[in-house]
């Protein structure tokens, strides 16, 4: 506990850019939590952009269950 999943359009990211976007991440949430960092875990979900809003922005932005649960909302 924690785990973040990071749903995003296809993208090549090497080695040096995967390992910050871990970094970072990974030090905001434990700071956010109050966790060590072995606790955090982070998946990378691809999504093809013609799926985005019918898998992503629509069950899990517009029509989100719980709208208290989302930190941010895209200005799309």
């Amino acid at each position: 506990m924690p785990h973040v999943e990071i749903s995003h359009f296809p993208a090549d990211l090497d080695a040096a850019a995967r390992a910050r976007l871990d970094a970072d991440i990974t030090a905001a949430v434990t700071r956010a939590f109050g966790v060590r960092d072995g606790a955090v875990s982070i998946g990378l979900a691809p999504v093809p952009k013609e799926e985005w809003t019918e898998r992503i922005h629509r069950p899990l932005v517009t029509e989100r269950a719980d709208p208290a649960g989302l930190l941010r909302s895209p200005d799309y």
